[in-house]
């Protein structure tokens, strides 16, 4: 079947459209990850009145517990930010893929 060349850049602008969005979920799960990983170091430090270590490299260092804490909070904060800013940009990548999903099939159908 023929197409005519401006469905044809429809068509890949929809690839290139569909590309981003999954590198945009992958970086969402993977902040995801990050996020409930400090979510449960919080959970934990909580819990602990030992001493308390960071990892820094490849070593662990012995840490305070309050300046652990604030790390973590700032830590989780940005990355809901992060995971913030990847909502509204999945949302609007699949609402554009989608938009052109319908204007390319309506030119198909014809």
């Amino acid at each position: 079947m023929e197409v005519d060349p401006e469905t044809e850049r429809s068509i890949k602008e929809l690839q290139a459209l569909e590309q981003n969005l999954q590198t945009v979920l992958m970086q969402k799960q993977a902040f995801q990850l990050e996020l409930s990983e400090a979510e449960n170091a919080i959970s934990e430090l909580g819990k602990s009145s030992e001493e308390v270590y960071k990892i820094v490299g490849n070593i662990m260092v012995k840490y305070s517990k309050d300046a652990l804490q604030k790390d973590l909070k700032q830590k989780k904060d940005l990355l809901s930010l992060r995971l913030k800013s990847l909502d509204s940009q999945e949302k609007s990548l699949a609402q554009n893929a989608e938009d052109i999903r319908v204007k390319v099939l309506s030119k198909i159908k014809h």
